[in-house]
C-alpha cells in the first residue's frame, strides 16, 4: 500500500522538521553563537521568557508525542516490502491486473484481464495459463537433467530414465523403422482385414491380448485399486471405457459436432492409408468404426449420473460375470490382464458399470465380428500414434487443430519425450528433480500449511448450521485423520529402493517403440502384484515434478508434488497472503474434496459407508443444490455449463478459499499484519484474492473450451475464480461491494 510507505518515509521527515521551525531554532543558534546565555535570558521580559518556556515545552512534547506515534504505527502498519522478491512479485501481479474493470463487477476480468492482453496463446497449444507455464518450466529442468547429468553416482532407475529420453529422442531410427513396429504388432495380434486377411474366430483372444499386453481398454475398463468397502485390501474393479473423441456428447449431438466428427473420420482415413491400407477400403472400414462407437456413446452412462458411488457400486464373484455379460470369456480374460497372479471363480469383482456392462455383451453378440475387431486394432493404432515416425503425428496434429483449436505447431520432439520420460520413469526422473530444485525445508514449510489450513477448516464446522453436532463430532475426525503428502514419496531419495520398484523395467538403447512396450508389460505386472494385497499408502498417484495435487478418498489423503510447490503457487520470499491465496487454496481444496458430495460418503478409514445422520445428508443436499444452480446459469460461448457434472469440484474450490483465507487471518493475528508490496495499493486482504484469482488467469480456443464444458469436472477457470469470490462474504467487505453487485449477491450458496 502506497500510503504505508509514505508513512513510513514521513515519519523520518516529521523528526527532522521539529528542528526547522524557523523561530526557536534561530533563536537557538544565535544564542549559542553569541554564548550570551544567562545575560541573553536575563535580558528578557517575563512575558517573553513565559512565551519561550511555552514553545519549548511544547516542542519537546510534540516530538515525544511523534515518536510514541511512529512507533505505534509501525506495530500496526509494517509499510512496504522492497525486497526484489516483493518489487518483483508486486510488478507481475500489477501487469497481470485490468484496473479498468471494478473488481466488484467481475473480479476474473480485474485480476486477469492484463495478463491475458499479454500472454497470446503459444503456437500449438489450445490453452495456456499459469499450470502450463510452470509446467514447461520444470519439464526444461528435466531436460537438463537428462542431457546434462553424468552417469557417475546415477542409480540403476535414473540411468534407465536416461536412456527411455534418449531413445525417444533418436528421431533418426524412428523415421527408419516407421510404420514397421505397429504392423509387426497387428500382425501378431491376428492381422487385420484392412491390409490382409484375419482370423474370424479370434474375437476372444484379440480382446485378451490388447487389454493384457498392450493396455487398451476396447469396451470396458478392468484394473486394480482399492476396494470402497473396504479400504484395506486391493480388488478387481470393472467400468465402461472411454471413446476415441473425448465425450459422449460428441456422438450423440451430430449437428451440433459435425466438423469434430468428420474431423475424427479423416484422422482415422489417413491412419489407415499411412498402415497399408488404401483410401477407399480404409474410409469404408473407418466410417464403420465411428458408427459403432456412436452406438457405445449412446449406452455410455454420462458422467453427472455416476457421482453417487453407493448406487454404482456392485461386488460380485469372478464367475458372475459371465451371467452379466455373457460375450465375454471371463476367467481366461482375467487371467491374461493379471498374470501371472492366478484368478478363480471366486475372486471379488468390484462393478461399476452394471447396466453398461450389460448392454456392451448384448452389442457384442449381435455386431459383425469384422467390426469388433477392426474396432479392437484401431484401439491398439490410436494409442501407438504418438511413439510412431513423424508422419503419423502430422496426422495427429492436423485432428488436434479441429479438436482443439491449435494452430500448427513445431513443438520440439524433447517436450513430447520429456513428458512421456515422466509417464514411464517419473520417479526415477522425480528423484533428480527433487535433488536438483525442491529445498528440503520447503516441504516442512508446506506441511505448516497444511496443519494451518485443516485447523482452518475443522474450526469453520463449529459453525456449520445444517449439521447436527455428532455428525459434526466424526466429520472433525475425518479431517485430522486425513494423511499428508508432501513433495514427494520417501522412497525415490534411496537409490536401492528406487532401482528396486524398476528393477523388472528393461529399457534398451535406440529402440524407443520396444522400450513404451515393455513399460506396458512392466505397468501390467505392478498392476497385477497389487491384488489383494494391503494398499500402499504411500504409494503416490503423481510424480514429483507434476503441476498439481489430489486427494484420494479411499486412503484419506491430500499429495502435494513437488512440481506445484513453486511460484507462483509458492514461493518462501512472498508475501504470506500470496502463498496462501496460492498454494493454500489449493491445500484447502484438496482437503475439501473428503467432503463434497462423493468425498463425504467415505468415512475416515476410506470406506465407502454412510456415517451422516440422515438429517445432515438431506441438509447437505439441499445446500449443493444451491451450487448446482448457480454454475448451470455460467456459460462460456453461449454454452451453458453442467453445474450437476462439476458440483464436486465447485464444492472444493469455495471450501478451499474459505479455509485458506481463515488460515491467513490466523496468521495474522500470531504474526502481526505483514508488509505490503509497493505500487498496488491493495491490502493484504485484497492481495489473497488477487493472488487466489490470478493462479488461474489462463486463454483457450474455443474449441478447447467447447470440450472442457463437456468433459471437464472442474468449470472453466473464470467461474472457478468468479464462482468462489461470489459466494464469499469476506471478499465484498475488503472490496467494499454494494450489495447486489454482480461479486456479491443477496444470496450465497454457503456449504462448508
Amino acid at each position: 500500500m502506497s500510503r504505508y510507505k509514505r508513512a513510513t518515509l514521513d515519519e523520518d521527515v516529521l523528526v527532522d522538521s521539529t528542528g526547522d521551525d524557523i523561530y526557536p531554532s534561530s533563536a537557538m543558534q544565535v544564542t549559542l553563537q553569541q554564548g550570551a546565555g544567562p545575560r541573553c535570558w536575563a535580558g528578557k521580559s517575563q512575558t517573553e521568557r513565559r512565551l519561550l518556556v511555552l514553545v519549548c515545552s511544547l516542542t519537546v512534547a510534540l516530538f515525544f508525542s511523534l515518536i510514541t506515534a511512529g512507533i505505534f504505527y509501525k506495530k500496526t502498519h509494517p509499510g512496504v516490502c522492497l525486497t526484489e522478491p516483493c518489487i518483483t512479485v508486486a510488478s507481475a501481479v500489477m501487469g497481470a491486473l485490468d484496473r479498468s474493470v471494478d473488481p466488484c463487477h467481475d473480479f476474473y476480468d480485474f485480476a486477469c484481464g492484463g495478463w491475458v492482453k499479454s500472454n497470446p496463446l503459444p503456437e500449438g497449444k489450445s490453452r495456456w495459463s499459469p499450470f502450463s507455464s510452470l509446467w514447461e518450466r520444470n519439464m526444461a529442468v528435466m531436460k537438463h537433467l537428462m542431457e546434462n547429468t553424468t552417469r557417475t553416482g546415477l542409480s540403476k532407475a535414473e540411468l534407465k530414465a536416461q536412456r527411455y529420453y534418449h531413445a525417444c529422442m533418436n528421431e533418426e531410427k524412428i523415421e527408419k523403422l516407421g510404420a514397421q513396429p505397429l504392423q509387426e504388432l497387428i500382425n501378431q495380434t491376428g492381422g487385420w482385414a484392412l491390409t490382409g486377411s484375419w482370423d474370424k474366430d479370434n474375437f476372444q483372444e484379440v480382446l485378451r491380448t490388447v487389454s493384457a499386453s498392450y493396455r487398451c481398454s476396447p469396451f470396458f475398463t478392468v484394473f486394480v485399486s482399492t476396494d470402497s468397502k473396504s479400504s484395506n485390501s486391493n480388488v478387481i474393479q470393472v467400468d465402461q471405457s472411454g471413446l476415441g473423441l473425448p465425450s459422449r456428447d460428441y456422438y450423440l449431438n451430430k449437428t451440433a459436432n459435425a466438423k469434430y466428427l468428420n474431423a475424427y473420420l479423416d484422422f482415422l482415413v489417413e491412419l489407415g492409408v499411412l498402415l497399408g491400407g488404401s483410401v477407399e477400403t480404409s474410409r469404408s472400414m473407418m466410417k464403420e468404426i465411428v458408427d459403432f462407437e456412436t452406438t457405445l456413446a449412446n449406452i455410455t452412462v454420462p458422467q453427472e449420473e455416476r457421482r453417487d458411488e453407493e448406487l454404482i457400486y456392485h461386488k460380485i464373484q469372478a464367475k458372475d460375470l459371465k451371467t452379466l455379460a455373457p460375450e465375454v470369456d471371463w476367467i481366461p480374460f482375467l487371467t491374461d490382464v493379471f498374470a501371472p497372479v492366478a484368478i478363480n471363480d471366486s475372486e471379488p469383482v468390484v462393478v461399476y458399470a452394471k447396466d453398461y456392462i450389460q448392454k456392451v455383451s448384448d452389442l457384442i453378440a449381435h455386431t459383425n465380428k469384422s467390426i469388433l475387431n477392426n474396432y479392437m486394432i484401431m484401439k491398439v493404432v490410436r494409442k501407438m500414434v504418438s511413439i510412431l515416425d513423424q508422419k503419423f503425428q502430422d496426422a495427429e496434429q492436423r485432428f488436434f487443430e479441429v479438436m482443439y483449436g491449435t494452430r500448427k505447431s513445431c513443438t520440439p520432439r524433447w517436450k513430447l519425450c520429456i513428458s512421456d520420460t515422466d509417464s514411464a520413469l517419473g520417479f526415477a526422473l522425480g528423484a533428480l528433480f527433487v535433488k536438483t530444485t525442491f529445498a528440503e525445508d520447503s516441504k516442512a514449510i508446506a506441511e505448516d500449511m497444511v496443519a494451518e489450513i485443516k485447523w482452518a477448516f475443522e474450526d469453520s464446522l463449529k459453525y456449520v448450521g445444517w449439521m447436527d453436532q455428532d455428525t459434526k463430532k466424526v466429520a472433525k475426525e475425518k479431517a485430522d485423520a486425513i494423511y499428508n503428502m508432501v513433495g514427494y514419496p520417501k522412497f525415490i531419495m534411496d537409490p536401492n529402493e528406487l532401482d528396486k520398484v524398476f528393477n523388472d523395467f528393461e529399457v534398451v538403447s535406440d529402440l524407443y517403440f520396444q522400450n513404451v512396450m515393455q513399460y506396458y508389460n512392466f505397468s501390467a505386472r505392478v498392476t497385477a502384484d497389487q491384488l489383494r494385497k494391503t494398499p500402499n499408502r504411500d504409494q503416490w498417484s503423481m510424480t514429483p515434478p507434476t503441476v498439481n495435487a489430489y486427494y484420494s478418498p479411499t486412503k484419506n489423503e491430500m499429495v502435494l508434488p513437488a512440481g506445484i510447490l513453486q511460484a507462483p503457487f509458492y514461493n518462501r520470499s512472498l508475501p504470506k497472503a500470496l502463498n496462501f491465496g496460492g498454494i493454500g487454496v489449493v491445500i484447502g481444496h484438496e482437503l475439501t474434496h473428503a467432503f463434497d458430495d462423493q468425498g463425504r460418503e467415505y468415512d475416515k478409514d476410506g470406506n465407502l459407508r454412510s456415517w451422516w445422520k440422515n438429517s445432515s445428508v438431506e441438509a447437505f443436499k439441499k445446500q449443493t443444490k444451491c451450487m448446482v444452480e448457480q454454475y448451470s446459469n455460467y456459460s462460456i460461448n453461449k454454452e451453458l455449463l453442467n453445474g450437476k457434472h462439476t458440483l464436486g469440484e465447485n464444492i472444493a474450490d469455495n471450501g478451499g478459499l474459505k479455509a485458506a483465507y481463515k488460515a491467513y487471518v490466523n496468521w495474522i493475528a500470531k504474526n502481526g499484519e505483514e508488509a505490503s508490496l509497493p505500487a498496488l495499493g491493495m491490502t493484504n486482504h485484497q492481495l489473497f484474492f488477487v493472488g487466489f484469482a490470478q493462479v488461474w488467469c489462463s486463454v483457450r480456443t474455443p474449441e478447447s473450451s467447447h470440450e472442457s464444458v463437456i468433459t471437464d469436472p472442474h468449470s472453466p477457470p473464470r467461474y472457478r475464480v468468479i464462482g468462489s469470490v461470489s459466494n464469499s462474504h469476506e471478499f465484498s467487505e475488503h472490496f467494499g461491494c454494494k450489495a447486489n453487485a454482480p461479486m456479491n449477491p443477496r444470496h450465497k450458496c454457503e456449504l462448508w
